[in-house]
């Protein structure tokens, strides 16, 4: 991985932390004093281009046809892998998953250039169960496709899905990277 770049995101990633007395509600249903705001670094210029960087290192070996995941979360990851894979001369297709299904024009679960067969990353920005995890991979596998491992910008190191052992898993930072 690249350690300068990775260095840098976990500087601006530290700055996305809150903290409160009361405690959030996490999309998990779980509550906690902290919450990481993955949508502030992954929608700034800089945090988004370094993720885009740092995972397109994770997955070069790999021979991944497209990377996507569910709605918000990967939205702002994938967009960024997408436009630098081009750039840098390798292109990796983007998908999104719907939270539900479409209800009107094409009707779809899945957006964008997936196609059937293909081999998938998942990624997401903060994973605590794994539950947006895991309902993206099982759109994908429904359209035929097979995931080849799930990135997290940040995994939360809490008790997970027993269903997300059967995929590579792979966090960016943990939750002690954060140093909380």
């Amino acid at each position: 991985m690249l350690e300068k770049e990775k260095a840098r995101l976990l500087e601006i990633l530290k700055c996305a932390v809150q903290y409160k007395k009361e405690k959030f509600r996490l999309s998990s249903g779980r509550e906690s004093n902290f919450y990481v705001d993955g949508k502030l670094i992954t929608l700034s210029s800089e945090g988004a281009y370094l993720t885009a960087k740092i995972i397109l290192s994770l997955i070069k070996d790999k021979a991944i046809d497209a990377i996507g995941g569910l709605t918000m979360g990967a939205d702002p990851i994938v967009g960024g892998i997408a436009a630098l894979s081009f750039e840098e001369g390798n292109p990796i297709s983007a998908f999104i998953v719907r939270k539900d299904l479409k209800k009107h024009g094409t009707m779809r679960l899945i957006e964008g250039p997936l196609k059937k067969g293909g081999r998938v990353a998942i990624v997401e920005d903060v994973v605590t169960t794994g539950e947006s995890v895991l309902r993206a991979i099982k759109a994908v596998e429904e359209e035929g496709c097979r995931v080849e491992m799930v990135i997290a910008l940040v995994d939360r190191s809490e008790e997970k899905k027993p269903e997300l052992r059967n995929y590579p898993f792979v966090p960016i930072f943990t939750w002690e990277d954060l140093e909380l």
